[in-house]
This record gives C-alpha cells, structure tokens and sequence, in this order.
C-alpha cells in the first residue's frame, strides 16, 4: 500500500471516528401535537356564548356552553353542558340542541354525547324532540346523524330507533334500524 492510499484511509477512519458520536445520537423529533403543551388549551372560557353568521350575513347558529376550551394544535374545542341554536334559512324558527358534552372540529362537524336534546322551536313541524346519548351535526349542510338509541317525538307519536339520519332543511328523517312507533291520535 502506498502513502497516499494510507493516507486516505486514515483520513477516511478520522472523519467517521470523529462524527460517529453525533450521527449515532438520539435526535428523535417530536411532532408538535405530540408534545405535552398540546395537551394544553390554548384558551378558556365560562359561561360563555358565541353567534356565528354564515358568508351571506344570515344568522347561522349559536352556542351557549357552561365551559370551553380551545386546542388549537389538536384542531377542535370541548363544550361542557353545550346548548346550541341551528338556524335553517327556509325556517322561521330555530333548532335547539343541548347535551352533557360536546366537541366541535375545525369543518364545523359537532358531536354530541350523554343527554342530548334536539328541540324543533316550530310547533308544525313533524319531529318535535328527538333525544339520543350521541349525535353528530353538520353545521353546514344542517345535517345530523347518529348510530344510537334515538327517540323521535312527535304530535302524536313516538319513535324508536337504533339510529337515524336526518336532514334540518328539508326535514327529511331516515331511521337506520326502526325498532318501534307508537301513534295515539287525539280525537
């Protein structure tokens, strides 16, 4: 071997020997969300009601919750006690919806657990009440459905189902799995 094969060579073991230590360290990167101040809500508040209108000015909905708190890096909000009011623009009066929890995702999609009540505010309308433990709206499209236990109340009827599908503007109504309906017209 030659010197300046040699000389390579050591050259060579010197830059690995002198870079192993770092290259062999354990620089795993922890994704934001994974940290503990994700965890963390980025802000709170009590009591607290906020109004929402949609992109032609229309009053869209409301929320009233006793408590919220906002996880930015997560992408959604928690709602205690959550009591929200659904305008449809081809109705006069509103949808009140109200449950023990709720969270809200960033494509305005809400659930809904333990307790919840959809209160229809128009005394014409085909479903009056409907109480389920887990919904999930659309605020969107005014759309709601669940894969619970539903109960539908009517004038004069009540309806039972293994989940449901339903339509605010339309007031369109699919039950998923039709247990029972009972019907007592009043004279």
């Amino acid at each position: 071997m030659n010197r300046v094969t040699l000389s390579i060579g050591l050259l060579f073991i010197l830059v690995i020997a002198t870079n192993l230590p770092e290259w062999l360290a354990d620089d795993d990167i922890i994704p934001q969300t994974e940290t503990e101040s994700a965890w963390q809500p980025n802000y709170q508040a009590s009591e607290m009601l906020s109004t929402l209108f949609d992109d032609e000015g229309r009053l869209s909905h409301q929320v009233f919750a006793s408590k919220m708190e906002h996880f930015d890096l997560l992408g959604f909000t928690l709602f205690k006690q959550p009591q929200y009011t659904i305008f449809v623009e081809s109705q006069t009066t509103p949808w009140q919806v109200s449950a023990k929890d709720g969270t809200l995702y960033e494509d305005n999609r809400i659930q809904l657990e333990n307790n919840v009540e959809i209160r229809n505010q128009d005394e014409q309308g085909f479903a009056r009440t409907i109480r389920t433990d887990f919904i999930e709206i659309n605020l969107i499209e005014k759309t709601m459905e669940s894969d619970q236990p539903v109960k539908i109340f009517g004038q004069h009827y009540v309806i039972n189902s293994n989940g449901f599908k339903a339509n605010l503007t339309t007031q369109q109504y699919e039950l998923l799995d039709h247990v029972q309906t009972i019907y007592q017209p009043q004279p």
